[in-house]
């Protein structure tokens, strides 16, 4: 049974783990922290466990990751 079929809609809070994460509030998408786009929680590959914050593609991921490198110099 998937979370459509348990009623849950609207957006979710995860805690972003290694390798997996843990549903605080349940819903069925969550936020790229870089575009702002819907990521449907079957669809979510990328995040960083540090900053606790999803990604739609790896494009974006790499973007955060430049953004950080060069604000630290």
């Amino acid at each position: 049974m998937n979370m459509m079929e348990r009623g849950a809609h609207g957006l979710a809070v995860l805690r972003y783990l290694d390798g997996e994460y843990q549903v605080v509030t349940p819903g069925v998408f969550v936020i790229c922290a870089v575009t702002g786009k819907r990521i449907p929680l079957e669809d979510l590959r990328y995040w960083n466990v540090d900053l606790q914050e999803a990604y739609v593609d790896a494009t974006a991921a790499h973007q955060r990751y430049v953004e950080l490198t060069e604000s630290k110099r």
